[in-house]
């Protein structure tokens, strides 16, 4: 596909993956698993793009919102911008990890600037609402967000997706081979510091076992995927129903 659609493309599924309609729905968007299958798509490669968004996801594993929907990282644009990169060059997945990270602190900024606009829609709704305008606050509340979250976010991902690939090319071109292999390195660790977070986000100490148990029965005994996740299911379900057991008993 011309890379100007596919850059095209990429600015729009960025914007419209940060536009929250609905936080579930948009919760499931912005995750590099669902981007990397759109890109994926896109290049007509599936399993390298799947590849490459989980490796970005497990960096996001235990990312979520603080109070006040802060985050500390936007996993949407650090997708939007290494996977196509990634596609594009045939870069490892270990060292588009370590090239996402950065953009996704760059989402941070991008995200204060859409929340400070936010404020002047929000006054005026305020006039709207002093007169009664119905469609002038349905216009601040959904239509307005929307058109500058467009202006913010679009340009970024098109110019890095339209230039990207030939700026990372001569970067790889003339960068160290001793370098090159750090950056791997690098990416090859932040997936655990994902992980690391995920133990912090689950916050009970009593159930961290079941998350080693998962591990390891994945990485040593060879337990496909799916079927790790239906025991864990199985697991999880047996586990609630055995406290609730004995909550009801102490009762």
């Amino acid at each position: 596909m011309n890379n100007l659609v596919i850059a095209i493309c990429m600015g729009l599924i960025y914007w419209f993956t940060r536009l929250r309609l609905g936080y579930t729905f948009s919760s499931i968007l912005f995750q590099p698993v669902s981007v990397g299958l759109a890109v994926g798509l896109l290049y007509g490669d599936v399993s390298k793009g799947m590849m490459i968004g989980t490796a970005v996801q497990s960096v996001y594993l235990g990312v979520t919102s603080t109070p006040g929907g802060n985050v500390p990282s936007d996993p949407a644009l650090a997708s939007c911008v290494a996977i196509p990169i990634a596609l594009q060059t045939g870069m490892d997945p270990k060292l588009a990890v370590a090239l996402a990270v950065p953009f996704g602190v760059l989402g941070i900024f991008l995200d204060q600037i859409r929340r400070t606009t936010n404020s002047f829609w929000v006054h005026m709704a305020d006039k709207y609402a002093e007169d009664a305008n119905t469609q002038g606050i349905m216009r601040c509340a959904f239509l307005y967000p929307a058109l500058m979250g467009f202006l913010l976010r679009f340009p970024l991902v098109f110019v890095a997706t339209y230039y990207g690939e030939s700026v990372v090319q001569r970067f790889l071109s003339i960068m160290p081979g001793w370098l090159l292999h750090s950056f791997e390195i690098v990416g090859g660790i932040l997936p655990a510091l994902g992980f690391a977070i995920t133990i912090m986000v689950i916050g009970k100490k009593h159930l961290i076992p079941f998350f080693i148990l998962g591990y390891f029965g994945v990485k040593y005994l060879n337990i496909d995927v799916m079927a790790a996740a239906i025991f864990g299911a199985c697991f999880a379900l047996l586990f609630t129903y055995l406290n609730a057991q004995r909550k009801a008993q102490e009762g």
